[in-house]
């Protein structure tokens, strides 16, 4: 059967070779959806033959979503430009799309969960509230979809889902405290515009007196301490995460306030 594998970029140069190449020879069509990137990240997905689509980004889940559907092949996995599959895993992939098409294809399950092992600072996290990260990314195209909105968007199947047990995809999220903080503006940006969708109105003490209990929670109760200095500076950010998106939704609705 036909995989296509489809990832959303934006200014991800520094990345998408080393996804590209760490997929290669499993693959059988690339599908790039890029928000307007101003680097070398179309050139690098021509070089690999990808298909290059250019969309104003309006969400994670209506980007993946518009990815997913222009693949073609029967099987599609979900990469993001920082994470790269191991050999092991390729090779359950492969496998897998080697099935036949017959009739033994709708007894086979609508979509697999991958295991995601998470890289910080150069260190790979076996704590820190990263643990068991198993997700689903690879998926019978028909039977697939993304739900969610802004931020959050989840791949769902309809069908049965398993689990591919050998192998790992490895995720390098962050390389350094500037970029771990470039993409934490933009996500508590898209947090507290996802919050100001409800309706409802921030509760700035609340979210300040968490700050203490989350980062408890991962550095002690989920063993942060374990990662060293990278499970610390983790666990501290992660906790203050919370509190800078609803800041910035109270920014949001007291100026709405003031405009009113």
């Amino acid at each position: 059967m036909k995989l296509s594998l489809f990832i959303i970029t934006f200014n991800e140069e520094r990345n998408l070779a080393r996804c590209l190449e760490a997929a290669s020879g499993i693959c059988d069509e690339i599908i790039i959806v890029d928000s307007g990137s101003t680097d070398g990240t179309k050139a690098i997905a021509e070089k690999y033959g990808a298909k290059f689509f250019t969309r104003k980004f309006d969400g994670y889940a209506a980007q993946k979503g518009y990815a997913l559907a222009q693949c073609t092949g029967e099987w599609a996995l979900s990469l993001d430009a920082d994470e790269f599959i191991d050999e092991a895993l390729k090779a359950e992939i492969r496998k897998i799309k080697e099935q036949p098409c017959g009739g033994n294809a709708d007894a086979m399950p609508a979509g697999y969960e991958l295991l995601r092992v998470n890289y910080f600072l150069g260190r790979r996290m076996k704590h820190s509230g990263l643990k068991n990260d198993v997700i689903l990314r690879l998926a019978r195209r028909d039977k697939a979809k993304f739900t969610g909105g802004l931020v959050h968007e989840k791949l769902e199947v309809s069908g049965a889902v398993s689990r591919i047990s050998a192998g790992h995809i490895q995720h390098y999220s962050y390389c350094s405290i500037h970029n771990y903080f470039e993409k934490f503006n933009k996500y508590t940006t898209l947090g507290a515009a996802k919050k100001a969708e409800s309706g409802r109105r921030p509760n700035l003490f609340i979210s300040f007196i968490r700050i203490p209990f989350d980062f408890f929670r991962r550095y002690l109760l989920q063993l942060g301490i374990l990662d060293g200095a990278p499970g610390f500076i983790w666990c501290a950010f992660s906790a203050f995460y919370p509190f800078v998106k609803y800041m910035k939704w109270w920014e949001a609705d007291n100026v709405k306030d003031n405009l009113s």
